[in-house]
C-alpha cells in the first residue's frame, strides 16, 4: 500500500517551473550550516545532561533554545531561497534589487517574532 501510494505522489509530481531548488549563495550556505553545526553542539549538550541526570527544568530549557535556533535557521534559509528565485525569475535591476534586499530583510525579522 505505501509503495502504491508514493507511486501515485510520484505520478503527481510538480511541473518543471516548480523543480527543487538548491541555494547557489556560498555565503548563505556557510551561514546555515554555521547554525545547524551550533544547534547540533547544543544537542550534544543536551545528551550530555541526560546522561549525567540533569535537572529537567535545565533540559527542557535547552530543547527550547535549540528549537529556536533551528526555527530561526529554517526562516533564514527559506528567505535565501525566496531571495534567489526572486532574483531569477525577476531580473530586478541594482535599484529594484536594494528594494528587494531590504523588503526581505523586513519580512524575516517580522516572521521571526512570530515564533
Amino acid at each position: 500500500m505505501a509503495t502504491a501510494t508514493r507511486k501515485a505522489i510520484k505520478a503527481r509530481a510538480a511541473p518543471a517551473e516548480c523543480a527543487p531548488t538548491v541555494l547557489n549563495d556560498a555565503g548563505a550556505r556557510t551561514e546555515i550550516l554555521n547554525r545547524l553545526r551550533r544547534a547540533e553542539g547544543q544537542l550534544r549538550g543536551i545528551q550530555r545532561m541526560v546522561e549525567e541526570g540533569e535537572d529537567c527544568l535545565k533540559i527542557g530549557q535547552q530543547f527550547a533554545a535549540v528549537r529556536k535556533a533551528l526555527d530561526s535557521t529554517y526562516l533564514r534559509m527559506t528567505v535565501c531561497f525566496m531571495a534567489q528565485e526572486l532574483e531569477q525569475k525577476l531580473a530586478p535591476d541594482d535599484a529594484q534589487k536594494a528594494g528587494l534586499a531590504t523588503m526581505l530583510k523586513d519580512m524575516e525579522t517580522l516572521l521571526a517574532r512570530m515564533g
